[in-house]
């Protein structure tokens, strides 16, 4: 079937459309842009120079996705790069995604998330697949957020921070240093490791003797004595760890080599 594009819509001559994509009223599809079957596109909808959408995504009022980053010295001459999201988002109202500021780079946005009222997702950001970012939650510029996170209302993320796959991040959470996988963390400055996400285990597919396994690292190394990172050191050296224990003490003692606990700052440069 062809294109559904309301009357009151642009698309750019070189936009490259799909079959069944819709365009709703007054919408907005920059150069170069390139959106998959089956994508919607509700009212008011903006789509920035060089995004690639994929297959099947819903995009509700008010989006503007891959406009030009919030850095300072920006002007019309400037190079930036791109934005591409893969298939099956929901990407709700008024939800910003800002492309990669390098040139030859992009912001990645992966299959199957859901990104709630008013998310925003800085520059350089790459998210996994099967990620929940709820309302009013804001992602700064650089960071990584692996398979199956769930960051729950107003949760502010800090630059350069690497959020684990399958954690979970509580309501007003201020993240300022990396989260490792399959943990829930709550407060702000710092940010705290409360439990493990039981919930995300199961959605991860886990096994029974797999989740136990991550339930006795759990205690070893926040409900024991002495320092985390030493804990950490203790288990991680141990022959025959399961690979999703060995994930999680890999996310501490990288995070440790930085000195505000964030991986990505050491590619800062």
């Amino acid at each position: 079937m062809s294109c559904q594009i309301h009357p009151t819509a642009y698309v750019a001559p070189s936009a490259e459309l799909g079959s069944n994509v819709v365009i709703g009223p007054f919408g907005f599809v920059d150069e170069n842009v390139r959106i998959g079957d089956g994508t919607v596109l509700d009212t008011h909808v903006v789509i920035g120079k060089n995004t690639q959408i994929g297959k099947n995504n819903r995009i509700f009022a008010g989006a503007v996705l891959g406009r030009p980053p919030q850095i300072l010295g920006l002007d019309e001459q400037t190079r930036i790069g791109r934005l591409v999201i893969g298939d099956n988002n929901t990407i709700r109202e008024h939800v910003t995604i800002h492309p990669s500021m390098y040139p030859d780079q992009s912001t990645t946005v992966g299959s199957s998330n859901l990104l709630m009222i008013n998310v925003h997702l800085g520059h350089d950001c790459h998210l996994g697949d099967k990620i929940v970012i709820s309302n009013c939650t804001q992602v700064s510029g650089h960071c990584q957020v692996e398979t199956g996170a769930w960051l729950s209302g107003m949760v502010a993320v800090h630059q350069f921070v690497t959020i684990g796959k399958w954690c979970y991040a509580a309501g007003y959470t201020g993240i300022n240093h990396d989260v490792p996988p399959f943990v829930i963390v709550s407060g702000h400055y710092p940010v705290e490791v409360r439990a493990i996400n039981k919930r995300g285990l199961a959605r991860a597919g886990l096994n029974e003797d797999q989740q136990n396994r991550i339930y006795e690292a759990f205690k070893f190394i926040w409900r024991s004595e002495g320092p985390v990172l030493e804990r950490v050191k203790l288990l991680s050296a141990k022959d025959g760890l399961d690979e999703n224990v060995r994930a999680m003490c890999q996310a501490i003692l990288n995070s440790s080599r930085q000195r505000f606990g964030r991986t990505l700052e050491l590619n800062r440069h």
